[in-house]
C-alpha cells in the first residue's frame, strides 16, 4: 500500500510464534502505521505482546509488560495483555441465577469466579483474520465458545478487534452473539508502563472522569454500594499520580493492597473519555475513551518482583497499571448495577479506544 506521501510498507505482517504443547501453531500478527507506532499479537489468548509508542524525543519504546516466548506465556498466571472473557473480573463464589436457573462456575479466584475461569478466553485459540485500509491495519480474532464451557450457558460467538491507524489510536471492538440467554463482560488486560521498563508506575500522572467507584470486601466482590470519590484516595478527577495516595490509611486501599476497584465513569453518551495517562519523565501520553460503563484501575499489587518480562527485565511490584474498561464486577449477582445479560436476537456490541502522543 502507497500514500501520496510516498509511505510504502506493510501495514499487517503475520509470522509463526509457536508451537502449543498439542502441536497446534500459533502466529503473531504485526501491526504498523505511518509514525512507527507498533502492535503485536498473538493468536493465543488474543494477546498483546508489544506495543511500541514514541516518547517526546521520538523514540520509540514498549509500553505494554509480556513476555518474548509463547512458553513463558503458557507458564503464567497475570494475564498480561490477554482478552478476558466470558466475564472479565470477579462473579462472588462462581455462581449466579439467570431466569430462574442456577449456574455453577469454576472457582478460580478463593471461593469466587474471576476472569472467564481456570480456562477463560486467554487461554484459547483465536482464529485471525487480517485487514488494510488506507489508514490503518487491524486483525479480527474470532471464537466460538461451547455451551457450558466453565458453566456458562449459551454458545457465545465472540470477536474482537484490533485496529491501529494513523492518528495513534488502536480502537478495540467487541462483538458477540448467543444462542441461550447468557453473561457477559468482555475486556482487554494489557499492564501499561508508559516510562522504563522494569521501573513502578506510581509517578505516572493518571486522570479518572469517575465521579464514583465500587466499594468491594476482602475477597475483592462489590458490597453493592456505589461510593462518591470526593474526599478520597479514589479521586483522580484531576491528574494525580498513580502512587500519590497510594499507601493512604484507607480501607479500600488496605483490602486490595492498592488499587484494584471499577470506577464509575461520567457521562455514559456513547464513545466518551475514560482515562487520560501522563508519564512524566519520558512524556508518553495515553487516553482510554469507551463505550463501558467502568473501568477497573488495577496498579500491579500482586507483581512480585520475581517476573522476569521481555528481554530479561524483571518486573517490580507496581511495575504496569491496566485500565481494564467493563461492566460492573458480580453484575450478575448485583440488581442496582447495569445488566450483563445477553439473549438470542440481541448483539453484545463495545469500542474502547487509546490513544497515543506525547507531550
Amino acid at each position: 500500500m502507497t500514500s501520496d506521501r510516498g509511505w510504502a510498507a506493510a501495514r499487517v505482517e503475520r509470522a509463526h510464534f509457536g508451537f502449543l504443547t498439542d502441536g497446534r501453531a500459533i502466529d503473531a500478527i504485526t501491526l504498523r502505521n505511518r509514525a512507527g507506532t507498533t502492535l503485536r499479537a498473538i493468536t493465543w489468548g488474543g494477546i498483546i505482546t508489544s506495543l511500541m509508542t514514541r516518547d517526546r524525543s521520538g523514540a520509540l519504546g514498549d509500553i505494554v509488560l509480556g513476555f518474548d516466548t509463547l512458553e513463558a506465556y503458557l507458564g503464567d498466571s497475570s494475564y498480561f495483555g490477554a482478552i478476558i472473557g466470558r466475564y472479565g473480573n470477579r462473579i462472588a463464589n462462581g455462581r449466579f441465577t439467570l431466569d430462574g436457573v442456577a449456574y455453577e462456575l469454576a472457582q478460580n479466584n478463593g471461593a469466587n469466579h474471576l476472569h472467564g475461569g481456570l480456562r477463560g478466553f486467554d487461554k484459547v485459540v483465536w482464529s485471525a483474520r487480517t485487514f488494510e485500509r488506507e489508514d490503518a491495519g487491524g486483525v479480527e480474532l474470532s471464537y466460538v465458545s461451547a455451551a457450558g464451557e466453565e458453566g456458562y450457558p449459551g454458545k457465545l460467538d465472540v470477536a474482537v478487534t484490533y485496529t491501529l491507524d494513523d492518528r495513534d489510536a488502536l480502537t478495540v471492538d467487541y462483538l458477540a452473539t448467543t444462542d441461550a440467554p447468557t453473561v457477559v463482560n468482555l475486556t482487554q488486560h494489557s499492564y501499561f508502563n508508559l516510562g522504563r521498563p522494569g521501573t513502578d508506575v506510581l509517578g505516572h500522572e493518571l486522570t479518572i472522569d469517575a465521579s464514583a467507584m465500587i466499594p468491594v470486601n476482602a475477597e475483592l466482590i462489590p458490597t453493592g454500594e456505589i461510593a462518591p470519590v470526593a474526599g478520597t484516595a479514589f479521586d483522580f478527577r484531576a491528574a494525580t499520580p498513580i502512587g500519590a495516595r497510594i499507601e493512604a490509611p484507607e480501607q479500600q486501599l488496605i483490602v486490595a493492597g492498592g488499587y484494584d476497584h471499577t470506577f464509575v465513569l461520567d457521562g455514559r453518551a456513547g464513545l466518551t473519555r475514560a482515562a487520560f495517562v501522563r508519564e512524566p519523565e519520558r512524556g508518553r501520553t495515553m487516553e482510554v475513551a469507551t463505550t463501558e460503563p467502568g473501568v477497573q484501575l488495577y496498579s500491579g499489587n500482586f507483581l512480585d518482583g520475581l517476573t522476569r518480562g521481555k528481554n530479561g527485565v524483571v518486573y517490580p511490584k507496581r511495575g504496569g497499571f491496566c485500565l481494564e474498561t467493563q461492566h460492573f464486577p458480580d453484575s450478575p449477582n448485583q440488581p442496582r448495577f447495569p445488566t450483563t445479560v445477553l439473549r438470542p436476537g440481541e448483539r453484545y456490541q463495545s469500542r474502547t479506544v487509546f490513544r497515543f502522543g506525547a507531550a
